[in-house]
């Protein structure tokens, strides 16, 4: 109930003070660039990397991208740059 209510909480100051909800709400933001690069910002961790598949950790979830040729060209803290063939992007609630 309380994480219930703090999320509708974190909504209504997004909206009112116009901040970016992945800001407020800690919930990542994802960039691709076609088939070829995806940029994730505010992740929790690398779980898995192997050449076809790529988890991290995301504070409500995991994120999982499948593909081929995989090659992490930057990774920090909260941010990751993965290049290879992007097939498939999941996010599993957790």
């Amino acid at each position: 109930m309380a994480k219930k209510w703090r999320q509708q909480l974190q909504n209504w100051m997004a909206h009112k003070m116009e901040l970016p909800q992945d800001v407020m709400m800690d919930l990542p933001r994802i960039t691709m660039i076609g088939q070829i690069h995806i940029y994730i910002e505010n992740h929790r961790g690398l779980l898995t990397f192997t050449d076809k598949e790529v988890r991290l950790l995301l504070e409500n979830g995991q994120l999982l991208i499948k593909g081929q040729s995989f090659v992490i060209k930057t990774i920090l803290p909260e941010e990751i740059l993965l290049e290879g063939k992007i097939d498939e992007v999941v996010y599993l609630n957790g």
